[in-house]
């Protein structure tokens, strides 16, 4: 069986490579909205998610010439924006809790029906940015980002178990917040 690898070919990425200096200007416009966003859904700070992006986007321009394309350029970055946002709170530290050993409570005498809501974006946005740390953390990186559970256990350092069990526990805190919003 033969093992066939994508190589990813970006002409932007190539002439930065050749140390043209117009290339690192489009490629940062082409992709810095996405990271900072990427970013922001994770840190929860303007000016913090504005930092990140920037050394970001200097660790990458710094490292350029080390980017084989084994993924496209968009993924290599963006890979570097989540590593620098989860080093961020870490920093801070703001670390997700371990489930297993905390207990919560927040169950419901009735359970929570995920098809009769439907919100404006904004809506959702507001509501996620209101979760706790850990939770906005996991919830942004399983459903905003696309990583696997145990993606998220591998980046936040968790077990996979905690890693769901956060999901879990995120997805319902932000039902309730989204059902009481309705309620009022």
């Amino acid at each position: 069986m033969e093992l066939i690898q994508t190589v990813y070919y970006d002409e932007l990425v190539e002439r930065c490579k050749q140390g043209d200096t117009s290339s690192y200007r489009d490629l940062y416009n082409k992709y810095a909205k996405a990271m900072y966003n990427t970013s922001l859904r994770i840190v929860n700070n303007t000016a913090e998610a504005e930092d990140i992006l920037q050394e970001a986007f200097i660790d990458a321009f710094k490292h350029i010439g080390n980017f084989e394309g084994r993924s496209s350029f968009g993924a290599w970055l963006k890979r570097i924006v989540v590593n620098k946002s989860i080093n961020s709170i870490k920093r801070k530290k703001i670390n997700v809790l371990d489930i297993d050993n905390v207990h919560t409570d927040l169950s419901d005498d009735e359970p929570i029906n995920e098809a009769e809501f439907e919100f404006k974006v904004d809506e959702v946005k507001k509501a996620i940015n209101e979760l706790p740390a850990g939770y906005r953390t996991v919830l942004s990186l399983y459903l905003l980002e696309d990583y696997s559970h145990e993606e998220v256990a591998t980046t936040l350092n968790i077990s996979h178990s905690t890693a769901r069990t956060q999901y879990m526990r995120a997805k319902q805190k932000l039902l309730q917040q989204l059902k009481a919003r309705v309620e009022i």
